[in-house]
């Protein structure tokens, strides 16, 4: 049993996309244990990328390869969260923001993690074998990006007014944008209609405990779900982030799309 090529897709997607985002802290974190720490999250995330690709890319057939995958595709092919392009700009004092604020990167990474923890569990008895075995891999690493997500959301949500702050406001920004975690695109329900893929919804009473645990030891209220907008960004639809994302790190494969390296 193989599982839609779009289904691979939109795991890939999510794990290079944050991976490339995540990896935009290198050389600019803020003590040299978190720089080399985002370092390796972003490089476990881009390796389950790569396991990813390599596997949607036989599913593709037609000469199609892991890196033609990665880059050189446009913007509405990618199958990523909309959460994950965003940028990790952040609120410093009244209009004041700054491009590069590690409590968005945070919560941010302890929401996807705490989402992706249950997700490769439950893949593990996909009935795809490939993707069960990507899973066993994953699982092992997403652990600890969610400990240490957490561990950090702990430490500046119970931390001083100021930290506890920014931590507020990167949580009611980016909380709007997991209401696409429950919404199924035709590739998910298709495959979790078939055994190789995850009914997502299943997972949400699993996330909210994960989340509301953490964010109550970070003494952090919980913004409430609101009505409006669902992003889609795993059908297509993104923000034009994405874009400023996807010609950084495709310039170079575009300009030389026959190199081998």
């Amino acid at each position: 049993m193989k599982a839609p090529l779009d289904y691979v897709l939109h795991l890939a997607d999510n794990s290079l996309i944050l991976g490339q985002r995540n990896a935009e802290w290198c050389g600019h974190g803020p003590i040299l244990e978190e720089d080399i720490a985002l370092a390796n999250i972003s490089l476990d995330l881009i390796g389950q990328a790569r396991l990813l690709y390599q596997y949607a890319a036989e599913l593709k057939g037609g000469g199609a390869t892991e890196d033609k995958l990665a880059y050189l595709r446009g913007s509405r092919e990618f199958r990523n969260y909309t959460l994950l392009e965003l940028p990790h700009s952040g609120p410093l004092s009244g209009y004041a923001r700054t491009d590069r604020d590690y409590a968005t990167t945070i919560v941010r990474n302890f929401l996807f993690s705490a989402l992706m923890v249950l997700y490769w569990e439950a893949l593990l008895q996909s009935k795809d074998e490939q993707l069960a075995a990507i899973a066993e891999k994953s699982i092992k690493e997403v652990r600890y990006h969610l400990r240490h997500a957490r561990d950090w959301l702990v430490k500046l949500g119970d931390g001083t007014e100021a930290s506890n702050t920014r931590m507020r406001s990167a949580l009611e920004h980016l909380m709007p944008y997991t209401k696409e975690f429950w919404v199924s695109s035709p590739a998910e329900s298709q495959a979790a209609a078939n055994g190789t893929g995850v009914d997502v919804a299943s997972l949400r009473s699993q996330w909210d405990a994960i989340v509301n645990d953490g964010l109550n030891e970070a003494t952090l209220i919980r913004p409430q779900d609101t009505s409006g907008y669902v992003t889609q960004g795993k059908e297509g639809v993104h923000s034009e982030h994405l874009d400023y994302v996807l010609a950084e790190m495709q310039s170079l494969a575009r300009q030389h799309p026959n190199a081998t390296w």
